[in-house]
């Protein structure tokens, strides 16, 4: 028999998930696909800086990693990056190009034959040189990319457009022989895609003040003799249409997700393939995210569903799409299908393929999954999950829909405490932590995070809120954020908080919440704004609307608030009105801040100049600042601090008494 469950009150449970362990956890494969018949991905390495590095899957199955520290595989475009390598198979190996995070040089090697060679040059302007999605093409002597040049030192002083930079290392000293594919148009483009004939080139471009889920351009050219793209002409979207991703079927017709029906759906050559009210694509926050993968057979693995996003295979000839079967119930929007062919070059009878794809589910962090298109059958190739400490002690989520204001609905991933050898006090309720996520056209999936059982374990419960302008519920759904960025969300978080404690699912006195990013945002309007918290937590956080809108953060966001808040030329009171940093008057419950100094997102002003408006309040918080981290923390070292510190926070002004925890001094 087991040992005998023991009575503790919430918040003092012993835990063997501890903030090392949930750190060292912290991070997922990315970026994966196809060298030849290897699978390769990148994978954090929080415990090494805070680094990423590129990992092979060789075909007997063993793993190794492609580059030794410090070389870190991460693009610094649009602040938010997106796939940083490429690789082409060649008669000496793999050829493989990348993004170096620390120069944000391209750079190429050939695995096992020496160190890598930069291909582009630093620059002294501003950011400097950047550059993602390199697609080598060997055969032209080349590598295909996007190119994010600054003009100037301020953060939007640049441009971007697609490029073809030398394979023989010409322009490692030298811009000018980066050969430009197209004239710049357009504020953002992607990566272009390259149709099976070689003779046409697809790619997403837009504008400011739209943000690439408002509305996005699909524009095709054809591809000159020389290699330029030429006769440009958009073909798809518009300023409320918003295409996610576009790629060539092996017979040459343009596949695309578009949002036209207030859901993205897949379309080909503008025909819709499989109707449906779930979401076929994504918000576009990293370049080179990819939501489905044409097969050499014809069918497409897509990524599909609403509020979470399933693995499937999509006939384009009946619309029907067969799911993978298995444990994982999300994917990351990272696909990549290899087509098998017979000796001849003719696919078998029925065709066939596999894909790759990263999967994760309320059991298990994320790994790389393999599916066979013709069996069905999925497997777990690469960064397999292994369990961290006993399962007994992962959170058991459930899936919760709300209600708010105006009857609208609030989907909600409740998290109540759990640990199989503690209970509560009889007619003890527990605390809870609201976890508002960043974005905030962005929303939280339902998958084991380590972080959640830190506290969970403990006997403290974590609602995550996927409030009005999340993704995965349709464009009406994100539509409610329009010009209520601070109101909605807040409302939406505030709700289920409430709606907890009038159940009896939660202690009333004893609510949180917490956010980073834009959920920092929330975090900090919502103390400034209502009285359901007792305490907060805000990490790397938009607090002064004014400055941030007005040249305070990076290009791709510059006018994010356009949408989220309105014209500033037309209502900036409201800028005003809505920042907890012009309202520290009204912030009287305790909090911590949490901050990385390198971060040019949301910079460090921002909590600078809230906290000169606090001080002197009596208002207990501390503030943490992080030398070397960036919007998002990265560093194990970093993760533990920030962990224990929002432990203590909760146990101080919870009267929790948590075993082993450092005490963080707050300030008044």
């Amino acid at each position: 028999m087991g040992e005998s469950v023991r009575t503790l009150s919430y918040g003092s449970w012993p835990s063997p998930v501890d903030a090392a362990l949930a750190a060292a956890h912290d991070g997922r494969p990315d970026d994966v696909g196809f060298v030849g018949d290897e699978v390769w991905w990148t994978a954090p390495r929080p415990t090494e800086g805070g680094r990423r590095t590129l990992v092979r899957r060789h075909a007997d199955g063993t793993e190794e990693p492609v580059l030794p520290a410090p070389w870190n595989v991460r693009s610094r475009v649009i602040e938010y990056g997106g796939r940083p390598w490429g690789a082409a198979t060649t008669d000496s190996g793999p050829l493989v190009v990348f993004v170096n995070f620390a120069d944000q040089r391209l750079y190429a090697c050939t695995p096992g034959d020496g160190e890598p060679r930069p291909l582009t040059p630093l620059s002294a302007v501003g950011g400097g040189l950047r550059w993602i999605e390199p697609d080598p093409r060997p055969e032209r002597g080349e590598v295909w990319c996007v190119l994010e040049e600054f003009t100037g030192e301020g953060p939007t002083d640049l441009r971007r457009v697609p490029v073809a930079v030398p394979l023989d290392g010409s322009a490692a000293d030298d811009r000018g022989a980066v050969r430009e594919l197209a004239p710049e148009r357009h504020r953002f483009v992607t990566g272009p895609r390259l149709s099976p004939d070689g003779r046409r080139a697809a790619w997403l471009a837009w504008d400011h003040p739209r943000m690439p889920w408002d509305g996005t351009e699909l524009i095709v050219a054809e591809v000159g003799p020389e290699g330029t793209f030429q006769e440009a002409r958009t073909v798809a979207g518009g300023p409320e249409e918003s295409i996610a991703q576009a790629d060539w079927a092996p017979d040459g017709t343009l596949l695309y997700a578009s949002d036209r029906t207030g859901w993205w759906n897949l379309y080909r050559d503008g025909r819709p393939l499989c109707p449906r009210e779930e979401e076929f694509g994504g918000p576009l926050w990293k370049l080179g995210q990819r939501w489905f993968a044409p097969l050499d057979s014809g069918l497409i693995a897509v990524l599909h569903g609403r509020g979470a996003a399933v693995l499937g295979i999509l006939d384009p000839e009946t619309g029907e799409v067969v799911d993978a079967a298995g444990p994982w119930t999300e994917f990351a929007p990272t696909l990549a299908a290899y087509g098998e062919r017979s000796e001849m070059g003719v696919p078998p009878p029925g065709g066939w393929g596999k894909v790759v794809a990263v999967g994760a589910s309320p059991h298990s962090g994320y790994e790389v999954v393999e599916l066979d298109a013709r069996t069905g059958r999925a497997r777990v190739i690469g960064a397999p999950h292994e369990d961290a400490t006993d399962p007994e002690f992962y959170p058991r989520p459930r899936i919760r829909t709300f209600t708010g204001p105006g009857g609208r609905e609030i989907h909600t991933h409740l998290y109540p405490p759990h640990h199989p050898g503690c209970r509560a006090p009889d007619g003890e309720l527990p605390p809870y932590v609201i976890w508002a996520h960043g974005g905030p056209t962005s929303r939280s999936p339902l998958v084991l995070d380590l972080e959640i059982a830190y506290f969970t374990s403990r006997g403290i419960g974590v609602a995550e809120v996927n409030y009005g302008g999340s993704s995965g519920h349709g464009r009406e759904y994100r539509n409610r954020l329009r010009e209520q960025w601070g109101v909605v969300d807040v409302e939406d978080c505030a709700a289920v908080a409430l709606a907890l404690a009038d159940e009896g699912t939660a202690d009333r006195a004893r609510l949180a919440v917490r956010g980073g990013s834009a959920g920092g945002w929330t975090s900090a309007a919502s103390l400034a704004t209502t009285d359901v918290y007792a305490c907060g937590t805000i990490s790397y956080p938009i607090l002064d609307l004014t400055g941030w809108g007005t040249g305070e953060t990076h290009d791709f966001e510059s006018q994010y608030l356009e949408s989220l808040i309105g014209p500033y030329a037309e209502v900036p009171d409201r800028y005003t009105d809505r920042s907890p940093a012009e309202h520290a008057e009204r912030v009287t419950a305790p909090f911590l801040l949490l901050q990385g100094l390198d971060d040019v997102i949301c910079p460090p002003v921002q909590c600078e100049r809230f906290l000169d408006r606090m001080a002197g309040r009596g208002v207990p918080h501390a503030y943490l600042a992080f030398e070397g981290e960036g919007h998002g923390f990265r560093r194990a070292e970093t993760m533990v601090r920030a962990l224990e510190a929002e432990l203590s926070l909760y146990a101080q002004v919870f009267g929790l008494t948590p075993p082993g925890v450092p005490v963080l001094e707050l300030t008044r």
